[in-house]
């Protein structure tokens, strides 16, 4: 009797980039390369490319909620990930599904503002995000940015970095990985605090990147396929550090001026160093 052949799943929750380069459409470049099949609930739809966003549309939460519902109805989602949402309104409809299915894990990425500088959250609803989405997380993704908006306290270097995982790890009750991208000193070099250890994890850097353009949209996603994959989260924290750092190396043009993060054809696994902190 032949069996008919099962593909882990991976649902992300996020915008669209007109673009291709971040969202929705890195997320599903991420979960492809990872061998997941992608579902996707749609949170905004934005005019934007590697310059600047110059628009955006937010869903309507009550139809966010059919989106949600029609995927858990019928689909094995073996790990989720969050990115753009932009209102209040938005994430209590996520955080409310999201309690609906404790056992799955999900990787929270708090997107609060595009590389290329637009704000992609709105003031009134980051409280909203702290009360409601972070508790429920396996994972929270912020960026030095972020992480300090979350907690009030500066992210510019290691070890002030380490110090707030500490605090929103104790805050949240999760693991939290602090990316290192916006730290000049120490480039590509992120702060995970997991079951209350500390470490480090590191590529190297790669020099004149064509495009960073939606790294921390694929990290999360690429974590959240290697999840769905069944991997521990050490492992899925290396695993798409990987896909990021080969991400970033093999970027291409795909305009004049405008260039786009690679797919990986595989996980440069020995780029990847992690170091207790």
């Amino acid at each position: 009797m032949t069996r008919t052949p099962q593909q882990p799943v991976a649902l992300t929750i996020a915008g669209s980039d007109s673009g291709g380069n971040a969202g929705i459409q890195a997320d599903l470049r991420a979960f492809h390369v990872f061998g997941v099949h992608g579902c996707t609930a749609i949170t905004a739809l934005t005019a934007q490319n590697p310059h600047g966003v110059t628009g955006i549309l937010n869903a309507d939460p009550a139809f966010l909620k059919r989106q949600l519902d029609a995927i858990f109805e019928d689909y094995q989602v073996g790990a989720i990930k969050t990115g753009m949402l932009s209102n209040a309104k938005l994430i209590h409809v996520v955080a409310q599904k999201l309690a609906e299915v404790p056992a799955i894990p999900k990787v929270i990425d708090p997107v609060m503002v595009a590389t290329s500088g637009a704000r992609l959250l709105a003031d009134n609803a980051v409280s909203m995000m702290q009360q409601e989405l972070l508790p429920l997380a396996t994972l929270i993704t912020p960026n030095m940015p972020e992480a300090a908006a979350l907690t009030g306290q500066t992210a510019d270097s290691i070890h002030e970095s380490a110090n707030i995982a500490e605090m929103l790890a104790s805050r949240y009750g999760c693991a939290v990985l602090i990316k290192g991208g916006h730290d000049t000193t120490h480039k590509a070099v992120d702060i995970l605090h997991m079951n209350g250890r500390l470490y480090t994890i590191a590529t190297p850097a790669v020099e004149a990147p064509l495009s960073t353009h939606g790294t921390g949209c694929s990290l999360s996603a690429a974590i959240a396929a290697s999840l769905a994959n069944g991997r521990t989260l050490l492992d899925a924290v290396r695993e798409g550090k990987a896909y990021i750092y080969e991400a970033i190396r093999t970027g291409c043009r795909v305009g004049k001026e405008a260039a786009v993060l690679g797919t990986p054809k595989q996980l440069p696994m020995d780029a990847v160093t992690v170091q207790p902190l």
